[in-house]
């Protein structure tokens, strides 16, 4: 059974189940501070998980695009993947374990054909200092589908309990699914330590808030978040042992291959780590960000630079990286259409990256070389950082290889020093969170909409946003536009945009088909897929609308509750990409 098939197949079945098929969410999320990138289907559905209302019902499934980078070091393992597809599908408030674990029982043995003997399970066994009990009515439930009390384990915090991806928010106990990937008949007692069980998939309930006190509150609106990793799957159910063996990554090594004059022989951390950075690179370029030294464009540059270093380490000496892109392309976009609709931006960036990096390494590597023996010190590894393009973690690469350590302080402080600290030095810039709900964020999320349609009157029709981190301290929004904003500009958007908070003008929040929406002149963000019925936020009286766009919310009720709107700085934010932070002022 190939990706597409299971992919098609697990959507039709939840389809037929009630469920409404929503569009991928786009990597780089939508108003979330607190996470780089999109690392699961939940996390776009926030707030229909906290109570609010989902335009396309309570029951959604989809297959989410999604970037995770805090097991990096894993990737190339049989499993590991810095750029996978994750179905799930969810309940928003309606069914909970029972059709949860029955459904995914009935799609594994049923629709994916599985042997109920190559298959195990995992529930929680509780936690008495949070009054969270042990799961015995899920483990209840999986008896009574035929399992054996034999397959099934009770486990801890660690391994079957989720969330909350930040401090607070929707957590819950979940339940896995293990599939036996050894030789010969499973074990008939269930080691969920023996790696030869996979997990497979994972159904999370989520019956709790953990709050800022740390207390876990039952949640009012009870929810079911569920994932089953696509690239997993297949590799599961072709046979393959390692995801790198399936049409997934193939094409892609067998280029790589090709491009190198080197045969790959089926285990080959370097053909792998190539192919799945630059496969999850195409797809961040494919939303237009560009490499940078900090946030979201500093793991895309550490994306495409260690996969050119991982090319030269393989013998190629010419430019290759838009060569892997061109096949990423042209697997994936009969799904994915964002790819061949960006691909000149895609191949240039990716070229333009390259080109930067190669002019560095080899000066770099000579450097390195040639450093003293024993420790390296933090001022190395900060000039390799600062004048050669390294990022600190191919630093560590490399002295792991030839089994030193860096000075991790002293490079720390030599950040420091040159005021240039980046957020993304530690794995804690890898944590997904979740976006902030409170009352001033609340009133940022509805300035900013205020504020694009301002920039949009005073520098024309044709800008659209490009990326926005809404917190509950500023408004950082990123649009369209080649050159800088001048002062007279900069002070006719603010303001527009206290006249139009002065006004004390409505808010109005309708769901609507997404066609109607934008036959009404609503604003998206520039290409998102929106699901079929979407929310629609209208400022203004009808017959004097200021603002109308596509958004999940929040949002205020009436605009004089804002305050004062100021733009605090412009600024470059990547090629043809502009950058204001903005604050509101209280009256």
């Amino acid at each position: 059974m190939t990706a597409k098939e299971i992919q098609e197949k697990y959507l039709k079945f939840f389809e037929g189940k009630g469920h409404k098929v929503l569009p991928s969410a786009p990597l780089v999320p939508e108003n979330d501070p607190t996470v780089l990138f999109t690392t699961a289907g939940m996390q776009p559905l926030v707030p229909y998980l906290l109570g609010e209302k989902h335009p396309m019902g309570n029951r959604v499934c989809n297959s989410q695009k999604c970037i995770r980078t805090g097991d990096i070091d894993d990737v190339g393992d049989a499993t590991h993947l810095t750029f996978f597809r994750m179905l799930g599908n969810w309940s928003l408030g309606d069914y909970f374990k029972k059709e949860a674990i029955e459904w995914s029982f009935e799609f594994l043995t049923k629709e994916l054909n599985i042997p109920l003997e190559k298959l195990a399970f995992t529930v929680f066994e509780g936690e008495s200092e949070n009054n969270i009990p042990k799961d015995d009515e899920a483990a209840q439930i999986w008896q009574g589908l035929g399992i054996t009390k034999e397959r099934i384990a009770y486990l801890g915090r660690d391994d079957n309990w989720w969330g909350p991806a930040g401090n607070t928010g929707p957590c819950g106990p979940d339940t896995e699914m293990f599939y036996w990937t050894g030789d010969g008949e499973a074990p008939k007692v269930f080691d969920p330590s023996d790696k030869k069980w996979v997990e497979i998939w994972n159904d999370v309930f989520m019956q709790y808030n953990k709050t800022a006190d740390g207390q876990y509150v039952p949640l009012q609106q009870k929810n079911v978040d569920t994932g089953m990793g696509l690239e997993r799957t297949t590799a599961i159910l072709q046979g393959k042992n390692n995801v790198y063996d399936t049409e997934l990554f193939q094409p892609i090594i067998k280029k790589i291959s090709e491009i190198s004059g080197k045969p790959y022989q089926g285990n080959e951390k370097l053909f792998r780590i190539m192919a799945d950075h630059l496969r999850a690179s195409s797809f961040i370029l494919a939303e237009s960000l560009t490499p940078s030294n900090i946030g979201r464009g500093y793991i895309l540059r550490r994306l495409i630079r260690r996969a050119v270093r991982y090319g030269r380490l393989l013998g190629i000496t010419e430019e290759f990286t838009g060569e892997i892109a061109q096949v990423v392309i042209e697997m994936c976009n009969d799904v994915y259409s964002e790819l061949k609709e960006n691909q000149t931006f895609i191949f240039s960036e990716l070229t333009r990256e390259e080109k930067r990096f190669l002019e560095c390494l080899e000066n770099g590597l000579k450097f390195f070389t040639k450093l003293p023996a024993g420790q390296i010190s933090g001022k190395a590894a900060f000039d390799l950082y600062q004048n050669y393009g390294f990022p600190i973690e191919m630093v560590r690469e490399l002295a792991k290889e030839q089994s030193r350590i860096i000075d991790e302080k002293g490079f720390l402080e030599e950040m420091a020093k040159h005021q240039e600290l980046s957020r993304t030095a530690s794995a804690g810039q890898f944590k997904s969170g979740l976006a902030d709900n409170s009352e001033q964020t609340t009133k940022y999320h509805t300035a900013t909409h205020l504020m694009l349609a301002a920039l949009r009157e005073v520098l024309g029709g044709e800008i659209q946003q490009k990326g926005s981190n809404i917190t509950a301290e500023r408004i950082r929004f990123d649009f369209n536009l080649d050159r800088k904003m001048t002062v007279e500009e900069i002070k006719k958007v603010e303001d527009l945009v206290n006249e139009k908070i002065q006004a004390n003008l409505p808010v109005v929040c309708e769901e609507m088909a997404t066609e109607q929406a934008f036959g009404k002149g609503a604003v998206g963000v520039f290409g998102h897929k929106y699901a079929d019925r979407v929310k629609v936020y209208t400022v203004g009286q009808p017959e004097n609308v200021c603002s109308k766009e596509i958004c999940a919310g929040p949002h205020v009720e009436r605009t004089g509750l804002l305050g004062v709107f100021k733009i605090i700085k412009e600024e470059a934010s990547s090629s043809g990409v502009r950058r204001v932070k903005a604050i509101l002022e209280k009256k």
